[in-house]
């Protein structure tokens, strides 16, 4: 056996030296060369080719065993080429895609197949790496918003994709996704936006920090710390719901303390009659005092220091409340008494002070109750005084009528009132005039009487002037009046008569100045009557009043005329 190998292989050797290129034949015909020099014999030589017979159906079966191995593989690799191809087009939605693709066995081989298949496997996993990423982005932002909305901080780079489903209709289920999410997450940011809005205006409002606030809620609120995106979470819209509520529930108390507050001081400054320019010093307070919630929108208008500003200046008027109430009460009582003086009203003026100081010092009447009701009194004198007008008007003009009668008197007696003397003339036509308005009094005493019986009856009340009922008052005048009247008459007579005596009687000149002695006496009363009556008072001012009083003891002077 060792033999024939080596035998074989000098053969072989010799042969490729011959031969660069033999072929089996040229073999066998060099192999039998051999044997015939080396004298084997035909045993050996058979045995030999049968074992080469042997070694080469070896080599072909290992080599068929090679071919098989070989194309099993390529099956293999076809087959998982082609579910691999099925799988990406399953995981792409791409299905209808295969016409073309995948080859028909039987028109090609294994490697044509699969050669075949390579580039669409290719451009379908470039397409996979594409279609991964945009799942990875469109899901990353998802992931994003949805831990911006639960406040988490969950990285995106968790995300998963699940490549079993790459397909674009499952891509346009998370665009979807997405962009619901994204309108949510603008809404909350739009709320958020709101909240920090009415945060900001109502700290503008109380005068309290908003940075520090809203940064107490979360600190992306915060513009100064330069975050660029702002928190929307379910907790962020929370605290910033209950913020705004603690601040408009702020509001609302302090703008109740501030009402409050302003209320009293609008009140005190109405008690205390404060001037309008120290009043507009809290403008800014008492523009509030009746405004609702929303309409106090002012930076600063519900600060703590000009709530407790405005307490102090209550406080401040408050102590100074009973002087002012003093004066003011003082200022009201001399008001009123003005307004029965100008009416001629008579009032206990010593005794209505006294009270008034009684009560502002006792403390048992409420300074605004104490100077409503002096209002209510100086309305109702000013109503009396309107009521009393007309008659008053009228008085005036009688005791005028009387004071020219009492003038016509003392120029009738004048006995130089004829003679050219510097404004004679004057004097005259005054007396024209005189005559004129003494003749219509009877009617002016009339229509006077007229005037105050219906007032007294529509009242129910006597009409008093300075304290004197007037209907007595003009009783009482017009008894003067008829007594001057009868003692003018006799005295007429009798100086007629006076004037028919002879020349040898005695002289009656003495006679009449005594026996007229009643007469001038009621003249002179009547013209004291009608000098008083037409006196002039002096009012608070020191001014003189051109308004008359009543005669001064008319009736004196009624009885001394009847005498």
């Amino acid at each position: 056996m060792c033999n024939g190998i080596l035998v074989v292989e000098k053969a072989m050797e010799a042969v490729d030296a011959e031969d660069p290129q033999p072929t089996c034949g040229t073999l066998l015909q060099q192999l039998q060369k051999l044997w015939d020099e080396v004298g084997e014999s035909d045993e050996e030589r058979d045995k030999m080719l049968l074992e080469l017979e042997q070694e080469c159906f070896d080599v072909y079966k290992r080599k068929i065993s090679c071919a098989v191995k070989c194309r099993a593989k390529l099956l293999q690799e076809l087959a998982d080429a082609k579910d691999e191809l099925s799988s990406l087009q399953a995981s792409l939605g791409e299905m209808t895609c295969n016409n073309g693709i995948i080859p028909d066995k039987t028109s090609r081989t294994i490697k044509e197949q699969l050669a075949a298949i390579e580039p669409a496997l290719e451009k379908l996993w470039k397409q996979k790496g594409e279609r991964v990423k945009e799942f990875f982005d469109v899901q990353s932002q998802i992931q994003k918003i949805r831990n911006e909305i639960s406040g988490t901080s969950d990285q995106p780079e968790s995300v998963k994709v699940d490549e079993s489903d790459l397909s674009q209709k499952k891509l346009d289920e998370f665009g979807v996704q997405l962009q619901e999410l994204q309108k949510e997450k603008s809404e909350r940011l739009r709320k958020v936006l709101e909240f920090v809005s009415t945060v900001q205006n109502l700290c503008a409002v109380l005068g309290v920090d908003f940075l520090s606030t809203v940064s107490e809620v979360h600190p992306s609120l915060n513009d100064s710390t330069g975050t660029q995106s702002k928190s929307i979470s379910n907790d962020t819209l929370l605290r910033l719901a209950k913020t705004v509520s603690v601040l408009k529930e702020d509001k609302q108390q302090r703008l109740q303390k501030l009402q409050e507050l302003g209320a009293e001081l609008i009140d005190l400054w109405n008690l205390m009659e404060t001037p309008e320019e120290e009043r507009s010093v809290f403008d800014h307070v008492t523009c509030n005092v009746s405004a609702s919630i929303d309409e106090v929108i002012g930076p600063g208008s519900l600060a703590q220091d000009l709530i407790q500003q405005i307490a102090v200046e209550v406080e401040r008027l408050d102590k100074l409340k009973s002087s002012r109430m003093k004066e003011i009460s003082l200022e009201r009582q001399a008001e009123l008494e003005h307004i029965f003086a100008r009416a001629h009203i008579e009032i206990d003026t010593e005794a209505a002070r006294e009270e008034i100081m009684a009560l502002t010092e006792s403390g048992n009447i409420e300074p605004a109750e104490l100077l409503a009701k002096m209002d209510d009194q100086i309305a109702k004198a000013k109503e009396e005084a309107s009521s009393r007008r007309e008659i008053l008007d009228k008085i005036e003009k009688w005791m005028f009528a009387c004071e020219e009668e009492c003038w016509l008197d003392d120029y009738n007696r004048d006995k130089n009132r004829y003679n050219a003397c510097r404004g004679a003339h004057l004097n005259l036509k005054h007396a024209e005039k005189a005559r004129i308005l003494v003749s219509k009094i009877p009617a002016i005493v009339e229509s006077l009487v007229n005037k105050t019986q219906a007032w007294e009856q529509d009242r129910g009340t006597t009409f008093t002037y300075d304290g004197v009922p007037l209907l007595a008052m003009l009783d009482e005048y017009m008894m003067l009046r008829h007594d001057r009247e009868e003692h003018k008459r006799r005295f007429r007579e009798q100086k007629m008569s006076n004037c028919g005596f002879s020349p040898g009687q005695p002289s009656t000149k003495k006679a009449n100045g005594s026996s007229n002695g009643a007469a001038p006496s009621r003249r002179l009363s009547l013209r004291g009557c009608y000098q008083n009556g037409s006196s002039r008072s002096t009012n608070k001012d020191g001014k003189r009043d051109t308004r008359p009083v009543a005669p001064v003891n008319y009736v004196a002077i009624s009885k001394e005329g009847t005498t």
